[in-house]
């Protein structure tokens, strides 16, 4: 599987829960599996981890803000990278 079908379409990221785990905010990133969990694990992550009972959760609002994805007056605005 590449990274193309991998990522999160724009639809996909808003429709996110108020927080994640792991495995979906490195999808959202376009990280692998032990990509992400290495970074977590060295608290390099580029977001902020939330601490959880097993593993590590994201907020939606973090992984957004990181992205350049975020709520307008009409809901949904994308800010260019």
């Amino acid at each position: 599987m590449t990274s193309d079908e991998r990522a999160m379409t724009h639809d996909e990221l808003m429709n996110l829960p108020v927080t994640v785990d792991l495995e979906t905010a490195n999808r959202a990133l376009g990280l692998g599996r032990t990509t992400g969990y290495s970074l977590a694990k060295g608290e390099r992550y580029p977001v902020r981890l939330l601490p959880a009972t097993r593993g590590y959760r994201v907020s939606r609002y973090d992984l957004l803000r990181h992205l350049g994805v975020g709520s307008g007056e009409d809901g949904i605005e994308a800010r260019a990278a």
